[in-house]
């Protein structure tokens, strides 16, 4: 019994990781279905992880880098995946330039960011009740969730029928992972409603644009998160 209370919140990590593994390859293959049921898994992998962990008090060195190392492949390698299937199709093109390497590989610049900013976490001790930085699992939402909108609605057409548009976005999303900007984190203080208004008018205004936009409202949630983000950065701390 104890070896099992003191390893459960490690096999949900490394469910974690199998979930991202399968979702990579299904991602390379074009099954984009696939390699969105396995994100959803990795999530709730990547959730109860750390829920069980503190409820049975098993917290270890060792769970906490099975964490990152899994992260890495689940909301690292396949969003960074996103951008070079993305890029792929303009090959070595980009502003009419015929450059010598193909664009594709300046994706994985996402992958590099989200090692970097998977790091940093473990290291800082302030993130406790916000993130410094978009995290890695919200920044693969926003990536996959654009792609798989223009996969499967044409949706945010614009910015996959552009080379330059897609290497700033790549650019800017791989900024955010390491920025200095205070990102909301869903951890109560207390139970008052004015210490929690961030969150609330976040859940009410997420909800309403998954009712409204469905699918396509997936990766603007994120910008929303973003957004409203941006405008409390003196509420969180």
């Amino acid at each position: 019994m104890n070896f099992i209370k003191n390893n459960l919140a490690n096999m949900l990590t490394l469910g974690n990781l199998f979930s991202g593994c399968i979702g990579a390859i299904h991602l390379i293959l074009g099954d984009y279905q696939t390699t969105a049921i396995c994100l959803i898994l990795s999530s709730i992998f990547d959730f109860f992880d750390g829920f069980v962990s503190r409820a049975l008090k098993s917290n270890s060195n060792l769970g906490l880098q099975l964490d990152s190392l899994a992260d890495m492949i689940s909301f690292g390698l396949i969003p960074g995946l996103v951008m070079y299937k993305a890029l792929e199709p303009f090959e070595t093109g980009l502003l009419g330039l015929n450059l010598p390497f193909e664009i594709k590989y300046f994706g994985l610049l996402v992958t590099i960011f989200s090692c970097l900013r998977l790091a940093i976490f473990n290291l800082d001790e302030e993130q406790r009740y916000y993130f410094k930085g978009l995290n890695t699992p919200t920044n693969t939402v926003l990536i996959f969730g654009l792609y798989y909108a223009f996969k499967e609605t044409g949706t945010f057409s614009f910015l996959f029928d552009n080379e330059l548009l897609l290497s700033i976005f790549t650019i800017v999303t791989s900024w955010l992972l390491i920025s200095p900007i205070k990102m909301m984190a869903m951890k109560f203080k207390s139970k008052k409603l004015q210490d929690n208004y961030p969150k609330v008018i976040l859940v009410i205004g997420g909800i309403t644009i998954l009712i409204v936009f469905k699918i396509v409202g997936i990766p603007m949630l994120v910008i929303y998160y973003i957004l409203v983000s941006l405008l409390f950065q003196r509420q969180l701390k």
